[in-house]
């Protein structure tokens, strides 16, 4: 049980990829004060870990039993989603995601929705939540989500500090970081969308 906790834990702790995570809020980070940006994390953090505790918890009958709809539909559309993103960042930078979220008084939710809860998480929650009791679900998730935030803080706190001796070098380096990212971003998205197809072609076979 113990192996099994740590396995799922890095699972999820590799998904949710607080370093790559930091490039897609790098506009925030960059203009935020700290406090102000420490706040909406948490916020939207939690409203990120209490989906992901549902998932968990009810899994993929969630899908097909209540919302009635199949969870190779969420897979595709989520990696369209995801697509999108990455594409944006490709050809335009950073600057692109920040017009994503909306207007100010809802950075949490759309800090939540999309870059937190995404097909892969959403994914993962599911599979936790098949291998784990309920509470050890959701300790796994939990301390992921914490951890994730305490990092993206840290590194705020990191880039605030060493931006003030190389502003020009740190910009420069977020734009080349955030464009490859942006590459494995579309590939993974893509790969989510051949995965809803090909469950889907197996379920009509089937």
């Amino acid at each position: 049980m113990p192996d099994l906790w740590t396995k799922d834990f890095l699972l999820f702790f590799t998904l949710m990829n607080p370093f790559l995570m930091s490039i897609y809020l790098i506009d925030l980070i960059m203009t935020m004060e700290a406090k102000a940006f420490a706040k909406v994390l948490i916020r939207g953090s939690t409203i990120a870990t209490c989906a992901f505790l549902v998932f968990a918890i009810v899994g993929e009958a969630l899908f097909r039993q209540v919302l009635q709809v199949r969870f190779e539909s969420f897979q595709i559309f989520g990696g369209i989603v995801f697509l999108i993103i990455g594409l944006r960042f490709v050809f335009q930078g950073s600057s692109a995601l920040a017009n994503l979220r909306g207007d100010p008084e809802h950075l949490a939710g759309s800090i939540a929705m999309p870059f937190m809860i995404g097909p892969g998480t959403v994914s993962a929650s599911v599979v936790v939540g098949t291998h784990q009791p309920a509470l050890l679900a959701a300790s796994v998730l939990v301390s992921v989500m914490v951890i994730t935030a305490v990092l993206l803080i840290l590194l705020k706190a990191l880039h605030d500090f060493v931006k003030q001796r190389n502003a020009r070098l740190i910009n420069r380096y977020v734009e080349i970081v955030g464009r490859i990212s942006a590459l494995l971003t579309g590939t993974i998205a893509l790969d989510m969308i051949l995965s809803g197809v090909e469950g889907w072609w197996q379920g009509f076979q089937g």
